[in-house]
């Protein structure tokens, strides 16, 4: 029985050594799997792998030009607004000083104005001055005369003499008023 067992043993193969064709199979299929993943599957991950890598590249190349024109416009407009600014600013000095020379043009014309009235104003009182002396005058006068006649008895009746009587009369009162 052991020795049957030992012959036994020796003709059956040994499972730790692996058979040659089997390990030249296994090294033909290893090869050819190789070659087909080399072949195909890697060129293709590669290939993917580039594409997204360029995709990636441009996006942040397109991100980076699209930020280089929102920066430039943006000093574009912080420039227009400066400049809009200080138009504004030049525009409400300018209507500053427009409203002060219409102001100081309408106090001119005001003041000439007024000068005028007072100038009117002043004439028609000298007017209305002499035109009131020259009535009281001739009121006086003709009381005057007449006093004059109810005193010497006489009529005075005569222009000429009733005159030199009320400018006598005049000058005499104005000579005391003084």
């Amino acid at each position: 029985m052991i020795l049957t067992q030992v012959m036994a043993a020796e003709e059956a193969p040994n499972p730790l050594i692996p058979h040659v064709p089997e390990i030249i199979l296994g090294f033909i299929v290893i090869a050819i799997l190789y070659i087909g993943i080399s072949k195909f599957i890697v060129p293709n991950f590669e290939k993917a792998y580039a594409d997204r890598t360029a995709a990636i590249e441009g996006g942040i190349e397109n991100a980076q030009a699209k930020q280089a024109e929102a920066d430039a416009k943006l000093a574009q407009l912080e420039e227009q607004l400066a400049s809009a600014r200080h138009e504004a600013a030049r525009i409400r000095e300018q209507a500053r000083e427009e409203g002060a020379a219409i102001k100081a043009e309408l106090r001119a014309e005001a003041q000439a104005e007024a000068e005028r009235i007072i100038t009117a104003g002043k004439a028609q009182i000298e007017a209305e001055r002499q035109a009131a002396a020259t009535s009281l005058k001739t009121e006086v006068g003709s009381l005057a005369t007449g006093l004059a006649g109810r005193i010497v008895g006489e009529s005075l009746d005569d222009e000429e003499r009733a005159s030199r009587v009320v400018e006598r009369f005049l000058a005499d009162l104005e000579a005391g008023v003084h």
